[in-house]
């Protein structure tokens, strides 16, 4: 395939490996783990995977390994170091037995249903060490729930040998991956079933995962844009830019962005929540600092926006609740309707409180909230642009204000939603090589007969060469949530922790920020140069593990 100079000379990039990684490996176990919340269900969901130790890998003696043939999934949205991920596994289990094999399931999941698939070679990988996307084998958002689906994937498990199948995804496809380990358990099939943590949103993290992969070049990525904004909102100091930032559960990339960047204003969802604010109050939290900065001859500023502000804000949220359910009991007959009669059905359905909070909503923003749900049951939030509702709403305070007297400047506005373009850029040399690592880890819990695990890799913020390796069983993850109108295994989802040193550092600085134009424009990622350029990881991440 086609290569870009950079391209050309990324791929000659080697990832670097802990140093439990490097030769013959030797998995430690440690305590039994228990499920975060709801252990007694959730035992009882996956008898045989519930309470497997922690395992950490160490440097061990030289062992012969039979060949085994493996699969791969990607599962889910696009997130940088895909690729190396799918290298680091195969590089390792070539290494282990150079007869073993690696077949990859086309677009996601379903290729594994619909037996849609391709061998892997060497050829094949070379073109793909260091580069973003999926298009290896393509990704896609199947789920596997269904013990029909499971049988039609042991199919061709079985016709091609395979023996172990990687899964590499975020928070739902981890948790579909413990639910196909548990089943070829409990049947005696003799597959492995391994996950890989992974999303740009950043939210599958815990005690355990100290950050998925992806997120340290995506927001690396809006970063540089946000930058590039910020530069020319100060230059022609004209526009307020709004600007809508992938994330749907959880405000993790726009808090780094804010920390890499210092906008004017940075709404955190999971504090919005906390305060039980309303629309109104974050309408009048921004127009109050758009107010304030005019007085000052600033008719400029920068708003970062996360994608699923809409869900955390109390009322909305208890609104978007029943309407999951609502949708997930009668979808059948409400897809049917026009839209009109969409909306009168909605109504007569919803409690008296949740009707009157949707009635208050502006058309558009109830209209999509009332769509079909994704393949998870959530609302597809990436499409309620939340960026133009507030500073629509901003626009209309600020006209009442000047009739007032209370304002006296200008408000025009820019509008940005930064979401596909940082999915798929060409990893960070931090992703590159925990991406790489988390394959090799995968590996070698499948060496060591493991199912039901994801790989993992710590300390991250030290040296590659102090990383520490092993895996984690997924049923320590998770936790009992209502899903289309029934509560189901998955694994919790990690907010913003407002206790948390990233949020409290940008707390210290907000009011700063808003007053004062402090802009920081990070630039481009950095691939080649002296460590503290091109090595760093993001300051979340430093922030968490100081």
């Amino acid at each position: 395939m086609e290569k870009s100079i950079l391209e050309k000379i990324r791929s000659e990039y080697k990832p670097k490996l802990p140093q439990a990684l490097k030769g013959n490996v030797k998995a430690v176990e440690g305590e039994p783990t228990n499920s975060v919340r709801d252990q007694q269900i959730i035992k009882s969901l996956f008898p045989n995977t519930y309470g497997m130790p922690i395992v950490r890998f160490e440097p061990g003696e030289e062992t012969t390994h039979h060949a085994i043939n493996v699969g791969v999934i990607l599962s889910g949205g696009q997130a940088p170091g895909g690729h190396n991920v799918i290298s680091g596994l195969f590089d390792e289990i070539k290494r282990l037995n150079p007869e073993n094999r690696l077949f990859g399931f086309l677009l996601g999941p379903g290729g594994l249903v619909s037996h849609e698939y391709m061998e892997i070679t060497s050829e094949i990988i070379e073109d793909y060490r260091n580069t973003g996307g999926f298009d290896i084998i393509g990704s896609g958002r199947t789920k596997l729930e269904t013990e029909e689906q499971f049988e039609k994937g042991l199919q061709i498990l079985n016709k091609l040998d395979i023996k172990a199948l990687v899964i590499i995804g975020g928070d739902d496809s981890n948790t579909n991956a413990a639910v196909l380990a548990e089943y070829y358990k409990d049947h005696g099939d003799g597959i492995q079933v391994i996950g890989v943590p992974k999303t740009i949103d950043g939210d599958l993290k815990n005690d355990q995962i100290e950050t998925s992969f992806g997120f340290d070049t995506a927001t690396k990525t809006y970063s540089e844009l946000i930058g590039n904004i910020e530069r020319d909102c100060a230059s022609a100091q004209k526009y307020w830019h709004f600007v809508k930032l992938m994330g749907r559960s959880a405000s993790h990339i726009a808090l780094e962005c804010a920390l890499q960047c210092h906008p004017n204003v940075c709404i955190v969802s999971e504090e919005v929540q906390a305060n039980d604010d309303s629309l109104n109050d974050i309408v009048d939290y921004i127009a109050g600092i758009v107010a304030n900065r005019a007085a000052h001859g600033m008719n400029y500023g920068v708003v970062l926006i996360p994608e699923g502000l809409i869900e955390f804000i109390p009322a909305i949220g208890r609104l978007i609740s029943e309407l999951n359910d609502l949708l997930a009991e009668h979808g059948d007959e409400y897809k049917h309707l026009d839209k009109a009669e969409q909306r009168r059905y909605i109504l007569e359905h919803l409690s008296k409180d949740n009707a009157n909070t949707f009635e208050t909503l502006p058309y558009d923003v109830a209209r999509q909230l009332s769509l079909e749900r994704d393949p998870h049951g959530n609302v597809q939030v990436s499409s309620i642009e939340t960026d133009k509702l507030l500073s629509r709403m901003v626009a209309a305070k600020l006209r009442l204000w000047k009739e007032e007297g209370k304002f006296k400047g200008h408000f025009h506005t820019q509008h940005h939603f930064f979401g596909y373009e940082g999915r798929c850029a060409i990893p960070s040399n931090f992703d590159a090589d925990y991406c790489y690592a988390l394959g090799t880890s995968a590996a070698q819990l499948i060496a060591n007969g493991k199912t039901g695990y994801m790989a993992v890799v710590k300390n991250t913020t030290a040296p590659t060469d102090e990383w520490r390796a092993g895996g984690v069983p997924i049923t320590s993850m998770l936790n009992l949530e209502r899903r289309n109108g029934q509560l189901k295994p998955v694994i919790k989802k990690a907010l913003v922790d407002l206790n948390g040193r990233p949020f409290q550092e940008y707390k210290r600085h907000r009011d700063e920020w808003a007053a004062m134009t402090c802009f920081v424009y990070p630039g481009p990622i950095q691939y080649f140069g002296p460590a503290e350029v091109c090595d760093t990881t993001t300051i979340t991440l430093q922030l968490e593990h100081q």
